[in-house]
């Protein structure tokens, strides 16, 4: 492939030289412990930030999930609450004020977040209303397994592989960086693939397309240890048929100031833009299936429609089919009874 013309400002800083794969220069551009997006550089999230949440623009999402949350923890009877990437504690804070009393003073609230920066943002939220974890397997050892679990636009954060199809079949994006910082692309022989319903669809030659490996991954370092509950996933995208519908070039972008930047420009700023794909919905549902029973996902206008208010402005933009209301999916799992039956697994 040529090579980019985009400025690559601080590649030094995450060790870029030789050719790797996509997905580890998204890892260090985001998570990098010291120049990472989110572990150090991120502004926040609101109008100031690089982008915005839905919970930011309404209440009716916390209110759908308080209703949700409810009905799982007194369906499961679980007493703890995790929230898995809670941005600034905003929806945190928000859903635990609209749980019933009888349910919200012995409900325990737990938030698992990796980013230093945000985490004492939410411990400036909520002191002592909740409990800090780095990772699942810690909150769930702190639950002794029995977990209500929900989480808002965390599966986009994860790196991707990406992949073209070629005459030669399925091949993996790789970059590198020359001497000037710029950034070079290719694509690695034919290998292996990872676990993906979009690898099974009709697709032409030259399509992009992206795999959420390392959220494939991190769901089955802590799944095995989940003992009961439910789990709520919200997030873009679509199922595998329709994700990548008139969408050749795939579904990466950047987010800068609330502008959205793709093509060469996701390199220009690595550690100070956020990156993000659409999620493969088919792909969550298969991956979970050894240990959680997924009903349908819901489109997020269905979900909120019950908690929105009809002159409230923010609740009716949510429900907008031409937005956020159908560019959303709502996934609700919940921990199967023999983890044994593993079904619906892809190949």
């Amino acid at each position: 492939m040529d090579s980019l013309s985009a400025a690559h400002d601080s590649s030094s800083e995450f060790g870029l030289g030789p050719a790797i794969r996509f997905d580890e220069f998204m890892e260090r551009a985001l998570h990098h412990p010291l120049h990472g997006y989110y572990a150090q550089r991120i502004r926040g999230i609101g109008r100031r930030g690089d982008f915005t949440t839905a919970p930011m623009l309404s209440a009716a999402p916390a209110r759908a999930i308080a209703a949700w949350a409810t009905r799982a923890l007194r369906e499961t009877g679980c007493r703890d609450l995790i929230e898995v990437g809670p941005g600034e504690g905003t929806l945190a804070a928000a859903v635990l004020r609209q749980l019933p009393w009888s349910l919200r003073w012995k409900t325990r609230l737990h938030l698992v977040e990796t980013s230093p920066a945000l985490t004492v943002i939410q411990q400036k939220l909520l002191g002592r209303r909740a409990r800090w974890h780095r990772s699942m397997a810690a909150a769930l050892a702190a639950c002794s397994g029995r977990a209500v679990v929900f989480s808002n636009e965390l599966v986009d954060a994860f790196p991707v592989r990406r992949f073209q199809l070629t005459a030669d079949g399925w091949r993996e994006l790789a970059v590198a960086f020359d001497a000037s910082q710029r950034p070079h692309e290719s694509l690695l022989p034919p290998a292996p693939l990872p676990p993906s319903s979009s690898f099974l669809q009709n697709h032409s030659v030259g399509q992009w397309i992206e795999v959420h490996d390392a959220y494939r991954l991190w769901l089955a370092s802590w799944l095995p240890a989940w003992q009961a509950g439910r789990l709520l996933t919200i997030d873009y995208g679509a199922s595998a048929a329709d994700i990548y519908h008139r969408r050749p070039n795939g579904t990466l972008r950047a987010y800068l100031f609330q502008q959205r930047l793709e093509g060469a420009a996701i390199y220009d700023h690595p550690g100070r833009q956020d990156l993000t794909t659409d999620v493969n919905f088919t792909d969550l549902a298969a991956w979970s299936a050894p240990w959680a029973v997924a009903a349908s996902p819901l489109p997020l206008w269905e979900f909120l429609r019950p908690f929105t208010a009809p002159a409230n402005p923010a609740d009716q933009s949510l429900l907008d089919p031409h937005g956020a209301g159908t560019a959303f999916l709502v996934l609700d799992q919940a921990r199967r009874a023999d983890p044994a039956a593993q079904v619906g697994s892809l190949p």
